[in-house]
């Protein structure tokens, strides 16, 4: 598969034949694609199929069995202190008395002096928090807080670290559609200043925050906006994906699944 990649503009995750697996068979096949800077990626597609995978990979949280990849020009673990990751939920005692600006600041945890966060921390900090809409929540139990005002509190823990790269989860998956709305005007912002990849199932929220699509199914497709009815029963049939699979690779070039000679 031909990989190479252009210097223009800035190329802010590069993978090149990348493959990974936790047992026998291979989670992810030959992967092969790149996010340019400020682009919003959507990270689509079946259960078991790779997506997690794929961002503990970008994470620096696995080692890939073959391949290369690059986050910033550097390797993941290098590049970890540039990127912010928002997961779907954290798991927390509710009992322990801790607030939304405490759960914010932990993303200058890399900066913590000796016991105490400075000024500086704390108003980067209450910064990301104004930014997601909720400043006047800083002293609040995190406990006492709503799904989304949870999920925007930890995407603003993710801002707090200024990240050029920010990753995020399925961040739509544990909230109320009544208080979605919310959370997609915080990532419409986000999207105008920062690079984000993001992973859903959530195709409003494709339509909405993505420039474009890379279907994850073991092996890695990327797709234009908007997606045709047919490619996302494709994406999500069982009995399609395979289909699926060799009509994308033959369209960009690869012809080893293809049956014609």
């Amino acid at each position: 598969m031909n990989c190479l990649l252009s210097s223009e503009p800035p190329i802010v995750v590069a993978c090149r034949d990348l493959s990974f697996r936790y047992g026998k068979p291979l989670v992810l096949d030959d992967v092969c694609f790149q996010v340019e800077e400020g682009e919003s990626l959507c990270v689509i597609g079946p259960n078991g199929g790779g997506k997690s995978t794929l961002m503990k990979l970008l994470l620096g949280l696995l080692e890939p069995v073959s391949g290369e990849i690059q986050v910033l020009g550097k390797t993941p673990v290098k590049a970890r202190c540039e990127i912010g990751y928002v997961p779907q939920a954290i798991r927390f005692d509710p009992l322990f008395p801790i607030s939304a600006l405490d759960i914010v600041l932990m993303g200058r945890l890399d900066r913590l002096g000796v016991g105490l966060f400075s000024g500086k921390c704390k108003n980067a900090a209450r910064a990301a928090l104004d930014e997601v809409g909720l400043a006047d929540l800083a002293n609040r139990p995190f406990s006492d807080l709503s799904g989304g005002q949870r999920q925007r509190v930890l995407i603003a823990r993710a801002l707090a670290c200024d990240p050029k790269l920010l990753l995020l989860d399925e961040p739509t998956a544990n909230i109320d559609l009544s208080v979605e709305e919310a959370l997609l005007e915080t990532l419409e912002k986000l999207r105008e200043r920062m690079t984000i990849l993001l992973v859903t199932h959530d195709l409003d929220l494709v339509s909405r925050i993505g420039d474009s699509v890379l279907c994850v199914n073991h092996r890695i497709h990327r797709h234009s906006l908007p997606l045709s009815g047919e490619t996302i029963r494709e994406i999500y049939s069982g009995a399609r994906r395979l289909e699926h699979d060799r009509r994308t690779r033959h369209s960009q070039g690869d012809h080893s699944a293809c049956e014609h000679e």
